[in-house]
């Protein structure tokens, strides 16, 4: 060890604490223990990583007058607040409204000031690399708020959110759309200390976003996801249910802490949560794509939503073929190539699309001919402006007939024909290899998205690269 903020790895709360105590005056070893509630090893390491800067007198230790300033500096204070509470208010009352179908309901703004606080308490997040997985709440924002220097990312699925948070920071906090059943975009593994994430509460959405947030880590044992989670005390099964996915991730409960979460609605947990502190085991898994299932509590992504009526596939399948081509049936997993032989055409069922999927999977997919099932509300069809922004977003690549209350009222299918290659040679040498990074593709591209590909992009800043593009 070379440093003292190797001492106790990720948390910044001990070695705060030990400097302050060594800079005070001298500290017997034992009452350091105690003091920091940290293992003897760890105590032992940090006081030999001071080197000749720690003075000794039998079993007592301090650091030398004249070296205090630079440990103090080199250990951090946690941010004042100040106006904090009132700028997450602010943040808050124009967030994008929650979607029911994501298990969306709002922290209270004092929750999420609590949250960025605790975070900046407990971690030095002038060096520490924090990872939202999933932020509704804006606790990113609350972060960089309090923290701006702090180096923060945020995945999700919902656009909206992506966009607000692009907008509100200033592109401050990095941005990455993803699907997490579909997995974990690449640029993003393994590039975080800490993970925080408000999962849906069922154990597979506890399971799943745990899962991914161990792929987040850099060095998972040496990391800590934070997680928030609550349950009934009326259902305590449920609770053991969701304990029991995480820890059969090889997750160890660090710490727990009461009602820590505060929220405005879900009542039938109290309409709080309490905040998990979970440190990676050595073999703490991560999550493959496996079958597509269930995580939320309501909608179609439900744990009980039913499967597609055959009926509707055979439709689907109809319209796909209705200019005599052979058609292949794939799933809605963008994250993966899909060029089909020249003659055929591509049929996908994207009836459980809470909106994005739509648009990533004509970006992923090169055929002749894709036809989509869809629900009729479908964001993209709902009114012109927003057919004709997902026709503009696509033109490069297809030309699209939306065929609204078809092959019944509840349900809609988007037909995409290619469009021959005359089209812009530059926007489609990107849109028609949507898995390649994007530096590769458009030399040009800002490098804060450079190492993506174009579907991990937010929605917004790929219809940039289609206007830059032209």
């Amino acid at each position: 060890m070379t440093s003292p903020l190797d001492a106790f790895g990720v948390q910044a709360r001990p070695l705060r604490l030990a400097v302050s105590l060594l800079a005070h005056g001298w500290q017997e070893f034992d009452e350091l223990v105690r003091a920091t509630a940290e293992p003897r090893r760890g105590v032992e390491e940090l006081l030999a990583a001071f080197g000749g800067d720690l003075e000794r007198e039998g079993t007592a230790v301090r650091l030398r007058p004249d070296a205090v300033p630079r440990y103090r500096e080199l250990a951090g204070e946690p941010a004042e607040p100040g106006d904090l509470l009132v700028a997450m208010e602010a943040a808050i009352s124009d967030v994008p409204p929650p979607l029911p179908a994501l298990d969306h309901v709002q922290a209270t703004p004092e929750t999420v000031v609590a949250r960025a606080r605790w975070l900046d308490e407990q971690y030095d997040l002038r060096r520490t690399r924090l990872t939202f997985v999933g932020d509704h709440d804006l606790t990113s924002l609350a972060v960089h708020t309090l923290r701006p220097e702090a180096r923060l990312t945020v995945v999700d699925v919902d656009d909206r959110i992506l966009e607000y948070l692009d907008r509100r920071s200033e592109r401050s906090i990095r941005t990455v759309h993803t699907d997490l059943r579909f997995g974990l975009p690449l640029a993003v593994a393994g590039m975080a200390d800490v993970v925080f994430s408000d999962p849906p509460y069922t154990p597979e959405g506890m399971g799943l976003f745990a899962a991914r947030g161990i792929e987040c880590l850099a060095d998972p044992p040496e990391g800590r996801l934070v997680l928030a989670y609550g349950y009934s005390p009326r259902h305590p099964a449920l609770g053991h249910q969701a304990q029991r996915a995480l820890l059969s991730l090889g997750l160890a409960f660090e710490a727990i802490v009461p009602a820590f979460h505060r929220y405005a609605g879900a009542q039938a947990i109290g309409s709080a949560a309490d905040l998990y502190v979970c440190q990676p085991t050595a073999r703490a898994r991560k999550k493959g794509k496996g079958k597509q299932q269930g995580i939320y509590t309501h909608g179609p992504q439900s744990v009980e939503a039913r499967r597609t009526p055959a009926a509707l596939l055979d439709a689907l399948v109809a319209l796909a073929a209705e200019t005599g081509q052979d058609v292949t049936v794939r799933d809605a997993d963008w994250t993966r190539p899909a060029t089909v032989p020249d003659g055929t055409a591509v049929a996908v069922d994207l009836t459980a699309d809470p909106g994005p999927w739509l648009a990533r999977v004509l970006l992923a997919v090169n055929a002749e001919r894709v036809a989509l099932l869809v629900p009729n509300a479908h964001p993209d069809l709902g009114d012109a402006r927003s057919q004709r922004a997902l026709t503009d977003l696509v033109a490069p690549k297809y030309r699209l007939r939306l065929l609204r209350s078809t092959p019944d009222n509840k349900h809609a299918v988007v037909v995409a024909d290619a469009e021959p290659g005359n089209a812009n040679a530059a926007v489609r040498a990107v849109w028609t290899r949507a898995h390649g990074r994007v530096g590769n593709l458009w030399p040009q591209a800002p490098a804060d998205i450079a190492d993506l590909r174009l579907i991990d992009l937010p929605r917004h800043r790929i219809a940039e690269i289609r206007a830059a593009l032209g």
